[in-house]
């Protein structure tokens, strides 16, 4: 009895010790919300590209934003309820084609669904073979024409109260696309609220002078009231055809991007978005990582070009003294006190996990400028312009080890507390 009470009590001495030396790690965060597109990516090298570059663009942005994208080539998730697990419903360079399929997406959208498409997702010559969704759904009937070749547009924002077009500026540069033309009149229609349409000064459109137009209202973006809808008239590169090679990006313009991602929050509603602004406040700040409680620093506090940036003992110097100034569509330039043109800047524009963050004179690179994101805890992760990257400490509490980006994912390397100081 002594024996199998002593093999108890260490049992029991084994378990709680267990316990102790390893705790049960937090689940990572839930999505805020789930978004599947489809696309056919078999017709246009234009389309085809468009949709290769979608589908490296919409992840990267997922992660920074905390929603899952999945892209898939099968429509009949649309017949077969297997589209009803998520939020948000993107069409890239087509639209459904059988009877089953084109029924399941109209319940979808008529159950309270959410829907996202891209320029070709709206071509048609037989708008009344499908008149629910060309007719009713989108309002813009039969394609009348296009510009060509593919360009930018200078865009006006309409509806600035809508929470999409919120704090976009009056007028922008889209990214480069082949611009469609519709026969029915959207702005007759009470459901339909324009977003964003060709600026007047931006004509001539086109570069085909039979392709091209010189005046006019086109619309380029829009909702219909009656349904959690957007339609966004771009997404076609241009392209060398002869070679299959791209020459533009449609992800190209900040302004643009911005437009999709808030449009994409408002569609899965979680909330009225608001444009991220410049860092709160114009003042100096420190970074304290959450994973170790390590602060971001400039090594032995150089000013020089390619100074390394690096996690080290918090230590109140001006070497982890930080300003966070507005460049464009919410982004930052991030100033060292020391010397506030030097900024933090990914080493040679490095678009690769792992790259190392070291001190540059600002020059305007994408990959000198973050966008603060908050989070609820009242932290922040920062996200690379030019990578859609996050900026990354790591887990352990070891000083001197540079700072990197890395694809966003959520975790305490990726989360910053600021502390403002005099």
């Amino acid at each position: 009895m002594r024996r199998l009470l002593t093999r108890l009590l260490g049992l029991m001495a084994l378990v709680l010790g267990l316990g102790v030396v390893a705790p049960a790690q937090a689940a990572p965060a839930a999505p805020d919300f789930r978004v599947l597109a489809f696309y056919n990516g078999t017709w246009d090298a234009a389309h085809i590209d468009f949709v290769k570059e979608a589908n490296d663009w919409f992840p990267r942005t997922a992660a920074a934003h905390n929603f899952t994208y999945t892209a898939t080539t099968d429509w009949n998730l649309l017949a077969n309820g297997g589209v009803d697990a998520y939020d948000v419903v993107l069409f890239l360079d087509d639209a459904p084609q059988s009877a089953a399929q084109r029924a399941g997406f109209e319940r979808y959208m008529r159950g309270g669904g959410a829907w996202l498409g891209f320029h070709v997702s709206a071509f048609t010559t037989d708008a009344a073979g499908w008149n629910w969704y060309y007719n009713q759904f989108l309002g813009s009937g039969n394609f009348r024409s296009n510009t060509w070749g593919p360009t930018t547009a200078l865009v006006r924002t309409e509806n600035a109260a809508h929470p999409v077009a919120a704090g976009l500026p009056t007028t922008w540069t889209s990214a480069v696309s082949e611009w469609y033309s519709w026969s029915n009149n959207l702005r007759s229609n009470p459901s339909i609220k324009v977003l964003a349409s060709v600026d007047p000064a931006g004509f001539p459109l086109g570069t085909d002078p039979n392709q091209t137009w010189y005046g006019g209202d086109y619309p380029l973006v829009w909702t219909n009231t009656q349904y959690r809808m957007l339609y966004a008239n771009f997404g076609h590169n241009a392209m060398n055809y002869s070679t299959n090679t791209r020459l533009s990006s449609s992800f190209a313009s900040p302004t643009q991007n911005r437009l999709l991602i808030d449009g994409l929050k408002w569609l899965a509603g979680t909330g009225t978005t608001t444009p991220p602004g410049p860092f709160p406040g114009d003042s100096w700040y420190t970074l304290a990582a959450e994973a170790n409680g390590l602060c971001v620093d400039v090594r032995a506090a150089g000013t020089a070009n390619g100074t390394p940036v690096q996690q080290y003992t918090c230590n109140g110097t001006q070497a982890q003294q930080f300003r966070f100034t507005p460049t464009t569509d919410g982004y930052t330039r991030v100033g060292v006190r020391t010397a506030p043109r030097q900024v933090v800047d990914v080493t040679d524009r490095s678009t690769a996990d792992g790259a190392a963050l070291q001190l540059w004179s600002f020059s305007d690179g994408t990959n000198q400028q973050w966008l603060p994101v908050a989070e609820a805890s009242g932290r922040y992760h920062f996200v690379a312009r030019h990578s859609g990257k996050c900026l990354t400490a790591t887990g352990a509490a070891t000083v001197g080890v540079p700072l990197v980006q890395r694809s966003c994912d959520g975790s305490p390397s990726q989360s910053f507390r600021p502390t403002a100081v005099p």
